[in-house]
């Protein structure tokens, strides 16, 4: 068997980022910025007025208060460049730009609200309620690093600057394959079913993974089922890879005769089939394709056990963080806690077990976990209440209550 230890190595030491690229900034959100951005201007550009008021020279508004002629109104996107007069005021919109010669803006709350003439309060300030240039960003200031994952706060900075593109390592494109003559889709439409049929389930894999990639922040193309067929696996294989950035197999992976995975992937040369010393679902493919099916380029591909809790656990083993390095992430793997198991079980030796559990706490009190259901065979629906995997290593045989172990954490 390969260890879990020498699988992540191998996984992680064969993909890297998606190759850079120039995209509009609508695109860019939730991708991880490939370079430095430098601002290349000022933002404000010049002085502005904070918020809607009365531009004055400080000076010319008494401690007491002061009525003042109104010269002009200035809007946002008025000129920059008008002249104050002293002992005059002018009428602000906020973000409109400061006359040259005024140096506060008197807040329109602090005055009559005066159009020809107005009443303003005293106690001004020289640089009150003003915006100067370059106060929110300077140019020539390094505004955003290469590795910042893109979000809204990000895009509206760079829309500031000016910069309608960036460059970023693109969002993975993740092709989603599901194996198996017994698998059915769910139902759309009508009551909720007792039975998929004879010999028949429902497809749990493509939806789960689907939802697994798109957590991880790559982009999802859900194929669909497949049969246990060799021929259409690997025309799948083949049509799919010029969208894809990195497949997902599900199912079809055992050593039995009619399961189609490992005898198509086995003519694929970059392809490895291990047993991983882990559990649920030791068994495991994965390398690379592209050559051996006409491509210009080699995709990672992996294919995981077809039992849905074991498909979802190797996905978060090996998979969510292949796809975090290929989209530049510099945090990779979920966090993890150290926690006491409330309850004790036995793990079978030499593999490294992986037991849904529920953790509660805090850092200064401490954390404790909860299996759900049978670590020995852990279900979906308990894959589904936790929020993390408690991971016993391989040589412990025996979990007692109030070990402490290491948990994978799934859900803040």
């Amino acid at each position: 068997m390969r260890s879990v230890q020498d699988q992540l190595a191998a996984v992680m030491s064969a993909v890297g980022p998606v190759a850079p690229l120039d995209v509009v900034l609508h695109d860019a959100m939730g991708a991880i910025l490939a370079e430095d951005v430098a601002a290349t201007l000022s933002v404000p550009p010049v002085a502005v007025a904070a918020l809607d008021g009365y531009a004055v020279a400080a000076a010319d508004v008494a401690p007491g208060g002061s009525a003042l002629p109104v010269a002009v109104d200035l809007r946002a996107a008025s000129v920059p460049g008008l002249r104050h007069v002293q002992g005059q005021a002018i009428r602000v919109a906020s973000g409109a730009p400061l006359p040259w010669g005024a140096d506060a803006v008197v807040p329109v709350e602090a005055s009559d609200r005066g159009t020809a003439t107005v009443q303003l309060a005293g106690g001004v300030r020289p640089g009150q309620h003003v915006r100067l240039t370059g106060a929110d960003v300077p140019a020539g200031q390094v505004v955003l690093r290469a590795g910042t994952r893109l979000g809204a706060r990000q895009l509206a900075l760079a829309a500031a600057m000016g910069r309608g593109r960036l460059r970023v390592h693109p969002t993975p494109r993740v092709v989603l394959l599901a194996v198996g003559d017994e698998l059915v889709e769910p139902p759309t439409k009508g009551p909720a079913p007792t039975s998929a049929g004879d010999g028949r389930v429902f497809e749990a894999d493509g939806h789960g993974l689907e939802a697994a990639v798109r957590d991880a922040g790559a982009h999802a193309v859900r194929v669909g089922v497949l049969p246990d067929d060799r021929a259409l696996l690997r025309e799948a294989l083949e049509d799919q890879l010029v969208r894809a950035d990195l497949v997902l197999i599900a199912g079809g992976l055992s050593e039995l005769v009619h399961d189609p995975v490992k005898d198509v992937l086995a003519t694929l040369g970059g392809v490895r089939l291990d047993h991983v010393a882990m559990t649920p679902g030791p068994r495991h493919a994965f390398g690379s394709v592209g050559g051996e099916l006409g491509r210009d380029r080699s995709i990672p591909l992996f294919a995981l056990p077809g039992h849905p809790v074991a498909a979802q656990v190797a996905f978060e083993v090996f998979v969510r963080p292949a796809l975090r390095q290929m989209a530049g992430h510099a945090e990779v793997f979920r966090p993890s806690v150290a926690a006491a198991v409330d309850t004790g079980w036995t793990s079978p030796p030499g593999l490294r077990q992986f037991v849904p559990a529920t953790v509660l706490g805090a850092p200064e009190e401490g954390y404790r976990a909860t299996p759900l259901g049978d670590p020995a065979a852990p279900s979906i629906l308990g894959l589904a209440q936790a929020n993390a995997l408690a991971v016993v290593p391989e040589a412990d045989v025996v979990v007692h209550r109030g070990q402490v172990v290491h948990c994978m954490v799934l859900e803040g």
